[in-house]
């Protein structure tokens, strides 16, 4: 594909976008070509919905707008949440004495719905508010909303982002290959050696967490912490960097999250293309911070229960989100939730001073209590989990001392924090190992990269699904 769309069609857009779209849906077909017809089902419409959305007519617009919702929020609850009401209504009949036998669907979730279907609400929505103009060409249209590296699993663009890229001509630029080509080893690093061998710790942790002790379950806990943070910041990279090769800049995904020095830091970091995706499109309609206390606190709470509740159809990542809420909740009443919004930690300096070091492992216990509620099968699970983490240091103090589970974990986490340290002011563009000219930093650099790849190929047979790809 790349001496198609860089010497064949480098002399037509729309050879080169109608190239782009026909990976794309190869890419997902290859995955899941059962959805393909949904996926393309949702496309039309939006692109449809688009030209009336932009009528002058405000009645018009907005019952179009509220059309394009209900369809895309439709699709979702149909195949992503259809199954949990059914069961919960079940369960409430039950508890009045009635009981009933709903119909449940026995279909697989298609990939990257919760994706695709939010880049054509956000298109919709910026159309309506007078943001972007109704596209054209439908190849256009459906290079934004299906393009292959963020197909799947994000980063969820911005029409006004991602469509001028596809409508302009692009021009093969080699610095930006090479950069995408260093995002690309980094994340299959980050995925493929150090998320999925902190995985199999995870599992086999979580599975069994009433036959560990506490610190063996901390060790689990924080395992999971490196191992979703691995797993989907390396596929963000991974994007990121192969839409570099084919002249593409996407929006940024994660910067840096574990160096956060407190909760509202840590959303700002952490999968932003999600969370300012609900900060514009759901937050800030609804009120936001500007007509009080009690509504900001409201709209808080709304907010990351709706965050919770995408990410899946159980109760467990609803309470993951209510966590998340309750430590936003102090930031905000004390009027602290913006303190850092452009600064990185030890901006100056090599190392963090204390301070900033308890904030960030502060930060970074709280994410990780958290992540117990994501990572379990449900709340019963997750609760057990941290009884177990209380209970076993009083009945079995002599396990403390286990810790052949720390210590594997440990390896494996390591170069994952040097190596964001290093580039943690420079965001997703992953620098040369010595900065400077000369053969001896060339061949430095040379030899990160070969020791790079061999790693990721000596451990490729281990390699799993990513995490992301459930959502």
């Amino acid at each position: 594909m790349f001496a198609l769309y860089w010497f064949v069609f480098n002399k037509s857009l729309k050879w080169q976008n109608a190239l782009v779209l026909a990976a794309s849906y190869f890419f997902y077909g290859w995955w899941s070509w059962q959805f393909m017809g949904l996926l393309m089902l949702s496309t039309a419409l939006d692109y449809f919905y688009g030209f009336w959305v932009a009528s002058p007519n405000p009645k018009k617009a907005k019952l179009f707008l509220w059309l394009s919702i209900f369809n895309n929020l439709g699709i979702l609850g149909v195949f992503k949440y259809y199954n949990f009401f059914a069961l919960q209504a079940q369960q409430a009949f039950d508890l009045i004495g009635i009981h009933v036998n709903p119909v449940l669907l026995n279909i697989a979730l298609p990939i990257g719905i919760s994706f695709y279907t939010f880049h054509g609400m956000s298109y919709v929505f910026d159309i309506y508010r007078g943001n972007q103009t109704p596209v054209r060409s439908f190849v256009d249209y459906a290079v934004f909303v299906s393009f292959f590296p963020l197909l799947v699993a994000g980063p969820i663009e911005r029409a006004n982002h991602l469509l001028p890229q596809v409508q302009k001509p692009r021009l093969f630029n080699y610095a930006q290959a090479v950069a995408g080509c260093r995002l690309i080893l980094w994340g299959l690093f980050k995925k493929v050696v150090i998320a999925d061998s902190l995985a199999s710790i995870v599992d086999q942790i979580f599975q069994n967490y009433q036959d560990h002790n506490a610190i063996t379950l901390l060790v689990g806990a924080i395992a999971f912490s490196f191992q979703i943070y691995g797993d989907f910041s390396g596929y963000s990279d991974i994007a990121l960097g192969t839409a570099k090769i084919f002249g593409f800049e996407l929006l940024s995904n994660f910067k840096f999250p574990y160096f956060s020095r407190d909760v509202a830091e840590f959303w700002r970091r952490w999968h932003i293309s999600l969370s300012s995706w609900f900060r514009d499109y759901l937050y800030i309609p609804i009120g936001g911070s500007k007509n009080g206390k009690f509504k900001a606190i409201r709209n808080t709470f709304i907010i990351f229960l709706v965050s919770g509740f995408w990410h899946g159809a159980n109760w467990n990542f609803i309470a993951w989100g209510f966590i998340h809420a309750c430590g936003f909740l102090p930031l905000l009443l004390l009027d602290r939730n913006r303190k850092h919004v452009s600064d990185v930690v030890a901006q100056d300096r090599t190392l963090p001073n204390f301070k900033e070091l308890w904030q960030m492992l502060s930060t970074f216990a709280f994410v990780t209590f958290a992540w117990i509620f994501f990572r379990a099968d449900d709340i019963p699970m997750a609760w057990g989990y941290i009884q177990q983490i209380g209970f076993s240091v009083v009945e079995h103090p002599s396990q403390l001392l286990k810790l052949t589970e720390g210590k594997i974990a440990f390896i494996y986490i390591l170069p994952l924090i040097m190596g964001d340290w290093y580039v943690r002011r420079d965001e997703r563009q992953l620098k040369e190992l010595m900065p400077g000219q000369g053969i001896s930093t060339t061949l430095a650099n040379w030899l990160l990269y070969i020791v790079l790849i061999i790693l990721v190929l000596v451990f490729f047979s281990q390699e799993q699904s990513f995490i992301y790809f459930q959502f």
